[in-house]
């Protein structure tokens, strides 16, 4: 059974006496997936209980929402925040998408709209738009291309223009300028946990922690990425702690994320950069045995916007595929 694996995988974040609670919670949803149809599909912020524990597809959102659309399943149960459940609609528009909690937003994502594109390409003529993957549906439709933080450069020099309107994220925009020749221009967009950390924060790990790697997302401000000896998407973390195994390191992005790696390499020493993202501790497991008992809430995507969008995904994917 699912719950008899999950919990061998859990015994080093979950204290035995935790197990009580937990148990009837995984026995449900592993029940209510097989009435369903379903399948849940868990980002690497989600907390180890679910990420460990319930979901049959871990990793970044784009990668959960093409491997969602692969599935035979009739639901997807998303956990995460809502564009991840979006994106994984406009993927598999004739499938069930639920999200357990609509309150799971994203500061990022909400940081600009559809509006604010056309207003740009208004302010800058000709100039194409790439526009990362942590965006509304309504963004994404607006835009010529979809990015990750993987292939941002690639995607962007990929287009052959001098100049490009790079969107929301404006710490991952100067880290992408610092790689190529192409003008970028900036929308300050900002994602609340990433950029949090400071380079102060950074040295201090350094001191505390002798001999310590540091690997940081690039949603960080531009500071902290230069005191990092890493810098890559979630998915390039990763596999850099795989490839490498450092005897000790601390991973700058979500809090999370240092949990679930940690069950995978208990050689390697985590320090934990504790920023937790407030939307993604929305879902927990009782929400996801609630959206299957209940088949809510339903993540839906106009027709005509969704075909849209995801024709700037498909444009991402024709240039080359890098982790979020």
């Amino acid at each position: 059974m699912h719950g008899i694996s999950a919990r061998e995988r859990l015994a080093r974040v979950t204290p035995e006496i935790e197990w009580a609670v937990l148990a009837p919670e995984l026995e449900a949803i592993d029940r209510l997936k097989r009435e369903r149809g379903a399948i849940v599909l868990a980002h690497n912020y989600q907390t180890p209980e679910i990420f460990h524990g319930v979901a049959d597809l871990t990793g970044d959102s784009l990668a959960l929402a093409q491997r969602g659309a692969e599935t035979e399943a009739d639901v997807i149960v998303l956990c995460g925040v809502h564009f991840m459940a979006e994106t994984a609609k406009i993927l598999s528009p004739t499938k069930t998408v639920l999200i357990p909690d609509l309150e799971a937003g994203c500061s990022l994502a909400e940081s600009i709209t559809a509006a604010d594109v056309r207003l740009l390409r208004e302010r800058y003529p000709g100039a194409p738009v790439v526009t990362y993957v942590n965006t509304s549906a309504e963004v994404k439709a607006e835009s010529d291309v979809c990015c990750t933080s993987a292939n941002a450069v690639e995607v962007v020099e990929s287009l052959g223009s001098e100049r490009v309107i790079f969107l929301p994220d404006e710490y991952l925009g100067r880290h992408v300028a610092d790689q190529t020749d192409v003008e970028i221009v900036l929308w300050r967009g900002h994602c609340e946990v990433h950029e949090r950390f400071t380079a102060p924060e950074i040295r201090s790990y350094r001191e505390l922690h002798p001999g310590i790697e540091v690997l940081a997302h690039p949603e960080c401000p531009p500071d902290v990425l230069a005191e990092a000896d890493f810098v890559g998407s979630t998915a390039g973390m990763i596999h850099h702690v795989g490839e490498t195994r450092p005897r000790r390191v601390v991973m700058v992005t979500e809090c999370s994320m240092s949990d679930n790696v940690a069950l995978e390499y208990p050689e390697i020493e985590f320090i934990r950069p504790c920023n937790l993202c407030p939307h993604m501790k929305q879902i927990t497991l009782s929400k996801i045995r609630q959206a299957l008992e209940r088949l809510e809430h339903r993540v839906e995507v106009e027709a005509e916007i969704a075909s849209r969008a995801r024709a700037a995904v498909q444009r991402m994917l024709d240039v080359g595929r890098g982790g979020q």
